[in-house]
């Protein structure tokens, strides 16, 4: 199946001689049709410029970008056939919605009843309908995002790109808008490239996850993959709330692994023999008062659902998601059963998994 985006050897420079930042070290992204491919990273990684890259308001330094067939390295975004959706809306205000939805349809001279048509259509998928007559200025912030998909929707384009367009939405309107957004994706089947540094965006919505750090591509794979086999302790910390235990020790050849305080029997890889790293996510260990790993309760945080415990062990912090009725307290000794089949192995070293 040939790809809807393929991003080939992109490296991006800013700057000459000894003042020149290499902003993105040659990325290698095949984007497959009606894919949603989220980058995420943290500000400064490179994915705000790659996006830009694809949609034409950057070039590339080296590399290719291709929609469909056609490299469109040169071409510019107006000929690319993508719509972009901004954070910041980019709507004009002396327009109606319904006039902001339908204006790259009449800059295009497509005919008044079919724009017509085209525009009740995007408003009726994006429960909009009632807005068509106001202003930008009469609207809520999710209304505005709404129509500022609407306008890229009502083209019907190759590629979508989204560049953060929740971060300026309250935390109920993001959940919202997050859930409306995939469903659009689901109904127009349209190839989408999403840009945001909030992971659980990236987990909830994309198909695949591209994780970039300092220009690096860390890890591009399902969430999924992503979540439960990160490739390297950047990934496994940057992806999941809390965030990835990890627990330096040393594995012996008997399978045993030590760590202060405690031996485990955990069956480690045949390539662990030097310090490793032992990756637990916080659902992955319970709290058993049997267990030989001991701690001390250094904090509870309830959130509804669950019960965040961090304890304090000779190994370090370790946070554990207990039951919402879990009554434990600050000072409470502890102990911590793992489960094994649900480990990962990183090289102390290199962090990259075993």
């Amino acid at each position: 199946m040939s790809s809807a985006l393929k991003i080939s050897g992109i490296r991006k420079c800013f700057g000459k001689g000894d003042n020149m930042v290499e902003v993105l070290k040659r990325i290698d992204i095949d984007v497959a049709p009606g894919e949603f491919l989220i980058l995420v990273g943290p500000s400064g990684c490179g994915k705000s410029t790659l996006l830009n890259i694809i949609a034409g308001l950057e070039e590339p330094t080296e590399g290719s970008i291709s929609i469909g067939d056609r490299n469109v390295v040169g071409v510019p975004p107006a000929q690319r056939d993508i719509a972009m959706v901004f954070q910041s809306y980019a709507l004009y205000p002396t327009m109606s919605v319904a006039e902001n939805i339908g204006f790259a349809l009449e800059i295009r001279k497509v005919p008044k009843a079919e724009r017509q048509a085209r525009i009740a259509e995007v408003a009726a998928m994006l429960q909009i309908a009632h807005l068509l007559d106001r202003r930008p200025s009469q609207l809520s912030g999710g209304q505005r995002q709404r129509v500022a998909m609407g306008r890229a929707l009502a083209r019907n384009p190759q590629l979508f790109l989204f560049d953060e367009p929740l971060s300026n939405l309250d935390a109920k309107l993001r959940v919202e808008m997050r859930a409306e957004i995939k469903r659009l994706h689901q109904i127009s089947g349209i190839t989408s490239v999403y840009v945001t540094h909030d992971q659980v965006e990236a987990m909830t919505l994309g198909s695949r996850i591209a994780v970039m750090k300092g220009g690096v591509l860390q890890q591009l794979g399902t969430p999924d993959e992503i979540y439960n086999r990160p490739a390297n302790t950047y990934v496994a910390t940057f992806i999941g709330s809390p965030t990835m235990n990890l627990i330096e020790g040393r594995a012996s050849g008997s399978g045993q692994f030590s760590i202060a305080g405690a031996g485990l029997a955990l069956t480690a890889p045949d390539n662990a023999s030097k310090p490793t790293l032992l990756g637990l996510r916080p659902e992955h260990i319970r709290l058993d008062d049997a267990a030989a790993w001991r701690g001390v309760v250094n904090l509870v945080e309830p959130t509804g659902a669950d019960t965040y415990v961090v304890i304090d062990t000779a190994a370090g912090k370790v946070t554990v998601r207990a039951a919402p009725q879990t009554q434990v307290r600050p000072g409470d000794a502890v102990g911590l059963e793992i489960q094994a089949d649900h480990v990962t192995w990183f090289d102390q070293a290199s962090g990259l998994r075993l």
